[in-house]
């Protein structure tokens, strides 16, 4: 199968299933006879620009353009220099000016992951709920990031 049919069944999956992990999505396409490692994947789902996001207690990927959470990230992701994490805390470094657009952006969002933001000319920090949410929101960033 061609990389470009595989995204086309991996997004077609993503709108109708709420697939939380890189091995769901591995499992759904073996079961239509699709072999894929993990490694291959994992690049396909950088490819696809998925981010995972959680609502109502779930945890899952959706495709960059739902509404939203996705837009944000990918925001975050184009215009980040670099991120760190310290704790429950992400450290996003931007050009002059940036940082106070994108916390607007992440104050407006309804990912539960995230309590609130600090901006000043060209460093954002996102304060994260706990460790494994900064984690977890670090990893969807990164994967991003050109």
């Amino acid at each position: 199968m061609k990389k470009t049919e595989r995204h086309l069944l991996i997004q077609q999956m993503i709108r109708n299933e709420k697939l939380s992990t890189q091995k769901e999505i591995q499992d759904r396409l073996e079961a239509k006879g699709i072999a894929v490692t993990q490694t291959t994947l994992s690049r396909d789902l950088r490819d696809l620009g998925l981010v995972k996001v959680k609502r109502k207690d779930q945890l899952y990927y959706i495709l960059p353009n739902e509404p939203e959470v996705a837009e944000i990230y990918i925001m975050l992701a184009t215009h980040a220099k670099s991120i760190s994490r310290a704790e429950f805390t992400l450290v996003l470094r931007t050009e002059l000016g940036e940082a106070a657009l994108l916390a607007n952006g992440v104050d407006e969002m309804t990912d539960e992951r995230i309590l609130g933001t600090v901006a000043g000319a060209n460093t954002l920090l996102i304060i994260c709920r706990d460790q494994e949410a900064a984690i977890e929101i670090q990893g969807e960033i990164s994967g991003m990031m050109h």
